[in-house]
C-alpha cells in the first residue's frame, strides 16, 4: 500500500461521535483525499453533462440508442468478467439502511444479498454515515450485537455460512458531503466517502473471509459515468494494494438515460461489472423528470397503477434481462415493499399474493434474483426463484433472444390505460409529507402504510404533483390539479397527522418543516434535480 500523506482533508460542523477514530484514520482519509483530487473534477463535468442532456430532452421529447457507441451493442464477443462464488447465487436480496440492529437482521435473512445501504434507505447524518462503516466493520470481525432498549430482545449473528453476501450501495454522484471538506473547503462527493471509507477499511477483509468488495451503484445516468467509477475501482485496488477485478458493480438502471445504454455501461465495467438491477421507483421518478414538460403523453398515472406489467415497464425489463444474458451479467429484479401487518392477517394474505406474483413473473421472465424489504418476504421470493432455478444459481443461458425491444419502446408511457386520480393526489401528498418528516429525523427507510419507502417514492410523490400541476391533468372527479389544490390536499393531511398522533407528538416532530419543503420542491417552477438536494440543508446532524 502506498505511504499516504497528511490528509487535506477536515472534518467540519460535525459533533464527535463515539468510535469515529476507527473510521476516519488518517490512512483513510488520506486515501479519500486523493480521492477526491483525481476524481472529483470528471464527477463535475458528468453532472455538468446531465443539465446538458436534459435540456436536449425538454428540446426533442425522445430518446434514442446512442449512434456512437453501436460498434460496442454490435460486437457479441464480449462479456463481463465470471462472478466470484459469493456473489454467483443471487436469487433473493434483501435491501436495508446499516444501523445495527438492521445489519444484524439482513445478514441473517436467508437472503443470500444484503444491499447494506448508505443512499436512498439512508438519511446522510454524519451519525449514519459514520455509524454505517462501524456497523460492516464490526459485523465482519463478528464484533456485533444488539439489544433493544424497549422490547430487551437481543439479536447476534447466526454462522458465518449462513450469513447474506453484502453488496454496499454508496450515495449517488450529486450528493456532497457537506461535513468532509478540502483544502479550499469544497466538499467530498459522498459517493467517494461511503466508497473510500468503506474500500479502505474491509477490501482485503473481505478477501480474507472468502468473498469480496462488491458494490451497487445508484442513480448512474450514462456509460461515461460507470467509465468514471472503473477508473475509480482501477485505482482504489491498485492504491491499496488489492488484485485488479476484485471489486464487482452492480448498476442500476433506474434512470431513463441509462436504459438506452445498458450494454454500453457492462462494457465500461466489464472487468468489474456483476450485473443489472430493475429500480422501479427511480426509473419512474426518472420518467417523469425528464419528460415533465413532455406534455400529456408523458402524464404518468398514480404510482400504485404503474404495474411492472405496463407496456413500457415489460420493455425495460425485458431488455434488461436480454442485455444481462447476452453479456454474462446477472438480471436483478424490484423491489416487494410490502411490510408485514403484525395485527391483520387478511392485509398479510392479499399482499403475499401480489408478492408471489411478482416475483414468479420476474423468474419466469429469466430474471437471475429479486429484491425484498423485509425477511418476512425472503422465503416467498425464496420460493418462487427455487421453483424455475432448482440448484442452479441463476439462468444465464436463458438469452431471451425473443425480445425486441425499439427505442420508442421504452418511453411508450401513453401506453398505459390509467389515469390520475384524486386518490392518488391524496396518496402521493400523504407519502411525501409523512417520509420527508422521518427523513429529517435521520431515518431514511420508513414503514408508511404498509409499504416500506426510501427516498425514491418521496422523489416521485413530488414529481407527479409537479407534472400533474404542469400538464393541467383533470383527475377523475372533475377536478384540474393546481397548485392551489395540492396546498389544500396537503393542509388537510396535516391536520389529519395532528389529530392522528396528538398535538404533543406532533409539536414534538418536523410535520410543518415536512409539509413546507414537500410543497417547495411539488411547487417551484425551478424543478429540484433531487429532493434529497434541498432536504440535506435542513437535515440536523
Amino acid at each position: 500500500m502506498s505511504a499516504p500523506a497528511p490528509s487535506p482533508l477536515a472534518i467540519v460542523d460535525a459533533e464527535p461521535l463515539p468510535r469515529q477514530e476507527e473510521v476516519l484514520t488518517e490512512a483513510a482519509l488520506a486515501f479519500v483525499a486523493e480521492l477526491h483530487r483525481r476524481f472529483t473534477p470528471r464527477r463535475d463535468e458528468l453532472l455538468a453533462r446531465r443539465a446538458e442532456r436534459r435540456a436536449e430532452i425538454a428540446r426533442t421529447s425522445t430518446l434514442g440508442f446512442l449512434p456512437e457507441t453501436a460498434a460496442i451493442r454490435a460486437d457479441d464477443s464480449w462479456r463481463v468478467a465470471p462472478a466470484p462464488d459469493a456473489l454467483n447465487d443471487r436469487r433473493v436480496e434483501i435491501t436495508g439502511p446499516t444501523d445495527r440492529k438492521m445489519t444484524i437482521n439482513a445478514l441473517n435473512s436467508g437472503a443470500r444479498v444484503w444491499l447494506a445501504d448508505f443512499e436512498d434507505a439512508s438519511a446522510p447524518t454524519w451519525e449514519n454515515v459514520v455509524g454505517g462503516q462501524v456497523n460492516l466493520s464490526d459485523a465482519y470481525t463478528r464484533n456485533i450485537d444488539f439489544t433493544d432498549a424497549k422490547s430487551g430482545k437481543s439479536y447476534a449473528l447466526k454462522a458465518d455460512e449462513e450469513l447474506a453476501t453484502v453488496v454496499m450501495r454508496p450515495r449517488g454522484w450529486h450528493l456532497n458531503e457537506r461535513h468532509l471538506v478540502d483544502a479550499d473547503g469544497t466538499p467530498v462527493p459522498g459517493a467517494l466517502v461511503d466508497f473510500g471509507l468503506y474500500f479502505f477499511h474491509n477490501a482485503q477483509r473481505l478477501l480474507d473471509l472468502g468473498k469480496g468488495p462488491y458494490f451497487y451503484l445508484p442513480k448512474t445516468e450514462s456509460h461515461l459515468e460507470a467509465r468514471l467509477w472503473n477508473e475509480v475501482f482501477v485505482f482504489a485496488q491498485d492504491y491499496c494494494g488489492i488484485p485488479q477485478g476484485t471489486v464487482r458493480a452492480t448498476v442500476l438502471i433506474e434512470t431513463i438515460t441509462a436504459a438506452y445504454e445498458m450494454e454500453e455501461i457492462l462494457y465500461e465495467l466489464r472487468d468489474h461489472a456483476s450485473g443489472l438491477n430493475a429500480g422501479r421507483w427511480d426509473y419512474l421518478f426518472s420518467i417523469v423528470k425528464n419528460f415533465r414538460d413532455g406534455g400529456a403523453k408523458f402524464v404518468l398515472p398514480d404510482r400504485n397503477a404503474v404495474t411492472m406489467t405496463a407496456p413500457f415497464m415489460r420493455a425495460y425489463t425485458e431488455l434488461l434481462v436480454r442485455t444481462c444474458h447476452k453479456r454474462g451479467a446477472h438480471a436483478i429484479g424490484g423491489m416487494a415493499a410490502f411490510i408485514p401487518s403484525r395485527r391483520d392477517a387478511e392485509v398479510n394474505k392479499v399482499a403475499f399474493e401480489k408478492v408471489r406474483a411478482d416475483k414468479d413473473r420476474e423468474a419466469g421472465d429469466g430474471f437471475d434474483g429479486s429484491w425484498v424489504a423485509h425477511p418476512d418476504l425472503v422465503p416467498i421470493a425464496l420460493e418462487s426463484f427455487d421453483k424455475i432455478l432448482g440448484d442452479k444459481p441463476h439462468q444465464k443461458d436463458r438469452l431471451r433472444e425473443d425480445v425486441h425491444v425499439e427505442a420508442a419502446d421504452l418511453i411508450a408511457v401513453d401506453s398505459l390505460d390509467a389515469k390520475p386520480t384524486y386518490a392518488g393526489l391524496v396518496n402521493a401528498v400523504q407519502v411525501g409529507i409523512r417520509y420527508i418528516e422521518a427523513w429529517l429525523r435521520g431515518l431514511g427507510a420508513v414503514a408508511i402504510f404498509n409499504l416500506m419507502e426510501d427516498a425514491a417514492t418521496a422523489e416521485i410523490s413530488r414529481s407527479q404533483i409537479w407534472q400533474w400541476i404542469n400538464a393541467e391533468v383533470v383527475l377523475d372527479n372533475g377536478e384540474q390539479v393546481t397548485a392551489g389544490l395540492a396546498r389544500k390536499v396537503a393542509a388537510e393531511e396535516l391536520a389529519n397527522i395532528r389529530a392522528e398522533i396528538g398535538d404533543e407528538a406532533f409539536a414534538a416532530g418536523n410535520w410543518q418543516q415536512a409539509h413546507d419543503l414537500l410543497l417547495t420542491v411539488s411547487l417551484d417552477e425551478d424543478y429540484a434535480d433531487f429532493l434529497t438536494l434541498p432536504a440535506y440543508e435542513q437535515l440536523k446532524g
